[in-house]
């Protein structure tokens, strides 16, 4: 089994991944990362879930970690194509920490809030770029952006930017990226369309592929509760009380959802903590020291922030939000039902989530049975 040491990674990278407890790289991992340092073009085939973003950030930044500082202004060398402004920030979050003891910046640009912050970060220089097509386009059209000095491209998800429609925004970026560069693409199917696209992007690519996640473990017990958005709450009080449930990582899809359901849990008298991408170091290692010790009850996360988290007897996991990708969920419950210890999984889902939902049930290839009501509640 190969670890991250043996990839070539600097001392700053693997200081950073020990920080955050990655020891073994995923399968994609270890077959990208040598790749990419070899400054090969990349046909991935992989699902969200696999570990594909540090399969490509982490050599990436190996790489400008290795340049010679750079006298003047920054200039965009990386940029990072998202469908999503999720999946953008949550690239943007990886990159974050796997920087940590490197002097590279970054910074992560989406549509569906103001551009004001965003263009101060990029007046500021950044190696490398986040973006979602539609704003990285509209900054480029307002003068903000110049794609001149690009030398590596990844394109993530690009089955899902075909699908959303973003082929023309697509090919309008391409026209502006320097033809001498590296490009990484990625993709959860082959299909004709995306193999179409790929051979107009890549020059003799290496291709890396890694089988989709598909069975959640089969010791872990899994309910669901179909139930009102605003009820959730009420109902997560109700199953922690009524099932006895005395040690239970609750997974929620934002920071702040995290925070407000750790706020409410506590208000109801039930020991709980909350752990993303905002709280510092220290504060995330003390709350999980005292998940892990079980000096509170509840652990509330964000995906991004539960990443390496590792922990033994855990009988509950809750999924108070439903993630939009499925694989993630096959990630989430997997954390309980280990070492042949037998766990449960609570997904709680409301009628805007049924479609994620009906995406889960149909990479597990079942449908998930109802928990028992509770009170009324859950049905």
């Amino acid at each position: 089994m190969k670890h991250f040491s043996d990839l070539n990674l600097s001392k700053a990278i693997l200081q950073a991944l020990d920080k955050m407890e990655y020891v073994q790289p995923t399968p994609i991992q270890t077959q990208a990362i040598p790749l990419v340092l070899e400054g090969r073009d990349l046909f991935g085939c992989a699902q969200t879930g696999t570990g594909k973003t540090a399969a490509f950030s982490l050599p990436l930044l190996q790489i400008l970690s290795e340049q010679a500082e750079r006298k003047g202004p920054r200039r965009i060398q990386v940029l990072i194509l998202a469908p999503t402004r999720e999946l953008a920030a949550q690239i943007g979050e990886n990159i974050a920490a796997y920087r940590e003891f490197l002097k590279v910046k970054h910074v992560t640009i989406f549509g569906g809030v103001g551009q004001q912050l965003q263009v101060k970060a990029l007046q500021q220089g950044t190696d490398i770029l986040v973006a979602t097509p539609g704003r990285l386009l509209d900054l480029m059209q307002q003068g903000f952006i110049s794609l001149d000095y690009i030398r590596y491209f990844v394109l993530d998800e690009a089955d899902r930017m075909l699908d959303m429609g973003f082929i023309q925004d697509i090919r309008r970026i391409l026209l502006k990226l320097p033809k001498e560069r590296q490009t990484l693409f990625f993709s959860a199917t082959a299909s004709p369309p995306i193999q179409k696209l790929a051979a107009t992007m890549l020059r003799n690519p290496a291709k890396v592929s890694v089988d989709p996640v598909s069975s959640a473990a089969e010791l872990v017990q899994q309910v669901v509760y179909y139930t009102e958005k605003d009820k959730k709450r009420d109902l997560l009080k109700s199953l922690l009380t009524n099932l006895n449930i005395d040690h239970a990582l609750v997974f929620t899809r934002t920071k702040r959802g995290a925070d407000r359901v750790a706020k409410d849990l506590k208000k109801a008298g039930i020991t709980a903590e909350a752990i993303h991408g905002d709280k510092s170091q220290g504060a995330r290692v003390k709350a999980l020291e005292a998940f892990k010790n079980r000096k509170i009850q509840v652990l509330v996360a964000t995906d991004v922030a539960s990443r390496g988290i590792d922990i033994d007897q855990l009988s509950h996991v809750i999924n108070f939000e439903i993630p939009e990708v499925a694989e993630t969920y096959v990630h989430r419950i997997g954390r309980t039902g280990r070492a042949g210890a037998s766990g449960v999984a609570i997904s709680m889902v409301h009628p805007e989530e049924m479609a994620y939902w009906r995406d889960i049930e149909k990479l597990l290839g079942r449908k998930i049975p109802l928990g028992k009501t509770m009170s009324g509640e859950g049905r």
